[in-house]
Order: structure tokens, then C-alpha cells, then sequence
């Protein structure tokens, strides 16, 4: 089988999830392993996404290997997803999974989020490995990738995979109302948004709750913000409590947006998450 690794961790080739695989290629060495940077090289791939593509068109399997970042995928394998829906590469036929590692916390849902968007994109999803982040130097931990491994091997080959996630219905568009204004009491509430603009059924609807809403409101667009990237999952905020990007999104966040007396969160659902923005 041709099974290719769509490195999501920001750490690239020192990713711990990444070791998971690399243990599998070389027990496995009648099989062809290939490794896709997705997470350190996210803005190569949104520049030129035609290498991604070609490794994607060899494999028979892809496997979105990632740490578990705030209860979900990090923000670099969340834009590569929407990136991989956006080229509407023919992938029927092509089997996924995925390995992750985390101190199992919130990891069944960072595992739903990658099984419904590769339903999404048509792929035979097959349940993927979740790791302890110490699981490949005990051996129990690599008992367990291996039965994981020779499971996922036993599916392809017998055509083995779950059920496609069953597509709801869209949203109906928030039309335009009309709203008495309602009296201002002093109040700090801010309202963060990643909303795209005046017009869009998001900003209709933020529109309608500020007017209904009877308390003084503030509306903060995070893509106005020049927020430079994504966690690289580094720890110097535990330290410094001051982030490694230099961009002061931090303190804006502190000062801006934590000193409200409430704060709401408007967002549209896009790849069956907050979105790629909120997530960075």
C-alpha cells in the first residue's frame, strides 16, 4: 500500500505523534510510507498547493497524524483541510485515518472533527489510533500501534470502512428585520467575530442580537487582527505568559477582549468547526 502522512503537527519532523508513524514505516517495510509537512509548511502549501496534490493522487491511504491542540486539531491541519476541499481532488476509493496524541483529553473530539470532513471529502474513513504522549516507549503503547495498523491494513484489503456521515440540511439565510433600539444601559460587552461583512447572514445576525440585546455592545473583527500563525504548541506562553509570535495579539487579547464584563462569540460553522481564524 502507498500510505501517506499528513504531518499536522507545527513541530514538523520533531512531532511526537509523527514518531507513531515513523515506528509503523519501519516495522512495515513491505509497505511505501511517505510524509507530508502540513503543519510547518501550512503557508508553502497556501501558496503552491500542487506538491500536496500529487502526494495526495499516489496515496491509497491517507493518515492525519496530529497532536491534539485545545480540544481539537491544531490551526495548521484545520487550514490544510479547507485548502484539500478547496482543490476538489477526486478521492474516491482512497481510505484515511488518523493517529493522534494527547493526554485523552477532548480527543474524541478532535477525531470527529477529522472522521466527518473526510466523510466530507469522500474518503473511506477508517477509526483511527489515539495515543498517550509517552505510548511508543512502553510496550503496551506499541502493541498498540501495531494491532492498529494491522487492523487498518485488514480493512483496506476487505473493503472495510464506516459509513459516511449523514449531511444535514443548510441553514436557512437570516433575512433583514427590522428592530425597535432598545434603550443602552453602561455595560462592556464585546462581540468577536470572524465575520466576513456587513451584508453576510453573520452580520445580520449580530446585527439583530445587538439590537434586541438592551446593553451597550462592542463589536472586535479577528480578521482585522494581524495575527501571525498559529500555536506551534512551544509552551513560552506558560513561562512569559506572553506569546512567541511578536504580533500583541496577547496583550489585545487581555486588554480588549478579557477585561468585558460579558463576551459572545459569533462565528460561522465551516468544516464542521469554529473555522480556521478562530482556531489560530
Amino acid at each position: 500500500m502507498n500510505i501517506l502522512i499528513l504531518n499536522g503537527s507545527p513541530k514538523g519532523e520533531y512531532s511526537i505523534t509523527l514518531q507513531t508513524s515513523l515506528y509503523l514505516e519501519a516495522k512495515n517495510p513491505h509497505h511505501t510510507f511517505r510524509i507530508l509537512d502540513v503543519g510547518r509548511s501550512i503557508r508553502g502549501h497556501e501558496r503552491d498547493f500542487s506538491g500536496a496534490k500529487e502526494a495526495i493522487e499516489w496515496a491509497d491511504v491517507l493518515v492525519f497524524s496530529y497532536p491534539v491542540y485545545t480540544f481539537i486539531a491544531p490551526y495548521q491541519l484545520h487550514k490544510f483541510i479547507s485548502l484539500l476541499k478547496a482543490a476538489q481532488l477526486d478521492l474516491s476509493g482512497k481510505y484515511a485515518t488518523q493517529i493522534t496524541t494527547s493526554k485523552h483529553f477532548y480527543d474524541v473530539t478532535a477525531h470527529k472533527y477529522v472522521k466527518e470532513n473526510c466523510s466530507d471529502l469522500g474518503l473511506r474513513f477508517i477509526n483511527g489510533l489515539s495515543a498517550d504522549m509517552e505510548d511508543l516507549i512502553e510496550k503496551n503503547g506499541k502493541a498498540e500501534a501495531d494491532a492498529f495498523f494491522a487492523y487498518l491494513v485488514w480493512c483496506v484489503e476487505n473493503g472495510v470502512y464506516d459509513a459516511p456521515v449523514a449531511q444535514k440540511a443548510p441553514a436557512a439565510p437570516i433575512l433583514p428585520t427590522d428592530f425597535d433600539e432598545a434603550e443602552r444601559a453602561e455595560a462592556n460587552i464585546v462581540i468577536v467575530t470572524d465575520c466576513e461583512g456587513e451584508g453576510t447572514p453573520l452580520w445580520k445576525m449580530i446585527e439583530a442580537f445587538r439590537a434586541r440585546l438592551g446593553k451597550a455592545s462592542r463589536v472586535i473583527n479577528i480578521n482585522e487582527y494581524p495575527i501571525k500563525g498559529g500555536c506551534l504548541g512551544c509552551f513560552g506562553c506558560a513561562v512569559s505568559g506572553e506569546c512567541v509570535y511578536n504580533d500583541g495579539f496577547d496583550k489585545f487579547l487581555r486588554e480588549e477582549i478579557q477585561t468585558s464584563d460579558s463576551i459572545i462569540y459569533a462565528f460561522k460553522i465551516t468544516d464542521h468547526s469554529m473555522g480556521t481564524r478562530f482556531k489560530m
